[in-house]
C-alpha cells in the first residue's frame, strides 16, 4: 500500500470543504505522509480503488455520496484490501450521538470537529505504527504548524 520510498503512509483526505481538505493536505504533508483528496464519496472510492490509501480521513457529511454510506460501500468492496483500509469518521455532529452510528458502518474512530490536530496526529500513530515520517529536533507538531 505504502507508494512512498520513506516510511510515510498514503492517506486520503474526503472532504467536501476546501478549506478543511486543503488544511488537512498540508498539515500531514508536513509530517511525510503522501496525500490525496476527494471532495465526495463516489470520487473517494474511485481514488481508493486506483490507490489503495492506508488511511481513510472520512468526512461524514458531503454531498453527492455522504461518509457514512462511502465507508459501508468500501467495508462491502469486492477487493479485500479496499475492506479493511482504516477509515476515521471526520464530523462536526456530537460525537454523543452520531459515535455509534459511524462506528456501525465502519469507521475504526470517530474524529470531532474542529479538529484537534495533536489528537489527529496521534490517532493516525496509532492506527499506521512505524508509516509516520521521522521527527526531527525542532519539528512542530500538527496543531503548531497551523498556528505558524
Amino acid at each position: 500500500m505504502d507508494r512512498r520510498t520513506n516510511t510515510g503512509a498514503t492517506i486520503l483526505v474526503a472532504e467536501d470543504d476546501e478549506d478543511n481538505r486543503f488544511t488537512m493536505k498540508v498539515l500531514l504533508e508536513i509530517r511525510g505522509y503522501r496525500m490525496l483528496t476527494a471532495s465526495n464519496g463516489y470520487e473517494a472510492i474511485a481514488i481508493a480503488e486506483r490507490e489503495h490509501p492506508d488511511l481513510i480521513l472520512m468526512d461524514l457529511r458531503m454531498p453527492v455520496l455522504n461518509g457514512l454510506a462511502t465507508t459501508r460501500q468500501l467495508r462491502q468492496h469486492s477487493d479485500p484490501l479496499l475492506r479493511q483500509i482504516p477509515i476515521l469518521a471526520l464530523s462536526a455532529y456530537d460525537p454523543a450521538q452520531h459515535r455509534a452510528v459511524a462506528i456501525a458502518a465502519g469507521c475504526n474512530d470517530y474524529v470531532t470537529k474542529p479538529i484537534d490536530y495533536d489528537r489527529l496526529e496521534k490517532l493516525i500513530e496509532t492506527i499506521l505504527p512505524g508509516h509516520t515520517a521521522p521527527t526531527m529536533p525542532g519539528t512542530l507538531t500538527l496543531a503548531e504548524n497551523l498556528y505558524m
